[in-house]
């Protein structure tokens, strides 16, 4: 009785919300909720399976705790090491520390910034990570260094190194943005023990023709490249997190419209009694019911999608140009997403307006202003609260 009728809540609502008034039962209601429920899982499992994010390491919200502490890093004697809570990276998500690590010294020509070794090491063999980045600002002298050398520490004094004096010709006083490949050609192997599986620490040397006074930042220091998808990392959260995503906006929105149909209602001077109402509503529901179904099929037409370091860190600019590439993506799912979220508007006021004739006796265009005044105080609502 309750599956049929749900099913005639598609073809014939004009009778089915009388008899559902009548003999109003939550079974309905209850029924959608654990369908779109799984509708939304699988959802979520088709987007999953299209998506990969990149890791870091330090790991995490860690990502920048190698440039958070001045105690970290070391240099030749007459450079003064100190944080610097005014000039840094900044990040809109705080996943960088606001302080960047500021080097000073006021009469040399070569200065070595070396931080201390990583625990654990970094893995960057073929199985590990692809790149190394590093933000540097040179702020003193007001010219180019005449050599730039970064070294990644191995195994007891063994290391590879790498020259990028060119990425320092045309950058002074101005963040300058290091994400180097590593083990390629473009390393030198030092030692009999230096291996890319096990990278232990990091060093700069900068060197000038003639003494002078340095000064100079460096902020976000990590190694990435690896990516994994949302399953492989954690399977039981992402899970977990997608079941509440399910459950909350369908209860809110359920609620709300009902809510807000009955205060409209009470406006209108009618008749109305909550119970009758709500369950109403809720058999209404099974246009968005429909949609999650629908949207599992159309999301198997996404193109597989990397969230690079950049969406995560929020750097504004870089975050901007970043989510641009991964919209332009989605563009054609998106917009078909967006047509299908107009009919289910236009079906849901459709249904709301049934609702109103069964419960009331008021006119078409008077049912019609509350069914969309309705859903569009729901819509608004759902909006500020971000569900």
């Amino acid at each position: 009785m309750v599956a049929r009728d749900l099913l005639r809540v598609i073809y014939a609502p004009h009778k089915v919300f009388k008899e559902i008034i009548k003999n109003p039962s939550y079974l309905g209601p209850m029924i959608l909720l654990i369908i779109f429920v799984l509708a939304q899982l699988g959802s979520s499992y088709v987007v999953a399976s299209k998506t990969v994010i990149e890791q870091t390491m330090p790991l995490g919200d860690r990502a920048d705790e190698w440039t958070a502490n001045a105690l970290d890093w070391n240099s030749n004697q007459g450079v003064k090491i100190s944080n610097n809570t005014i000039d840094f990276i900044p990040s809109t998500t705080q996943f960088l520390d606001n302080t960047s690590i500021e080097f000073f010294a006021s009469n040399l020509d070569l200065i070595n910034l070396e931080s201390l070794r990583f625990t654990p090491s970094v893995n960057c063999g073929a199985e590990g990570f692809r790149n190394v980045s590093l933000r540097v600002k040179l702020i003193s002298p007001d010219y180019a260094p005449d050599s730039v050398k970064l070294t990644l520490l191995s195994l007891d004094d063994s290391y590879f190194i790498t020259d990028i004096t060119n990425e320092f010709s045309n950058n002074v006083n101005i963040w300058t943005n290091l994400t180097l490949v590593v083990n390629s050609k473009n390393w030198e192997s030092i030692g009999n023990n230096a291996v890319w599986e096990n990278i232990t620490g990091l060093k700069l040397d900068f060197s000038w023709s003639e003494n002078s006074s340095v000064n100079m930042l460096v902020d976000g220091l990590f190694f990435r490249g690896i990516f994994k998808g949302p399953i492989e990392l954690n399977a039981s959260s992402y899970f977990a997190v997608s079941l509440i995503n399910s459950i909350t906006p369908f209860i809110i929105e359920w609620f709300l419209l009902t809510a807000f149909m009955y205060i409209l209602l009470k406006i209108l001077k009618s008749e109305v009694i909550w119970k009758p109402l709500l369950i109403a509503v809720g058999f209404s529901l099974i246009i968005i019911v429909i949609q999650a179904v629908i949207l599992i099929f159309i999301y198997a037409f996404l193109p597989d999608i990397s969230y690079p370091f950049e969406i995560r860190a929020g750097i504004p600019g870089e975050f901007e140009v970043a989510n641009q590439l991964i919209l332009d993506e989605i563009s054609f799912v998106s917009n078909i997403g967006g047509v299908i979220q107009i009919i289910v508007y236009v079906w849901i006021v459709a249904l709301g307006i049934f609702i109103v004739k069964a419960l009331t006796k008021l006119d078409w265009m008077k049912s019609l202003l509350v069914s969309g005044g309705s859903l569009l105080l729901t819509v608004i609502v759902m909006g500020l609260l971000q569900i």
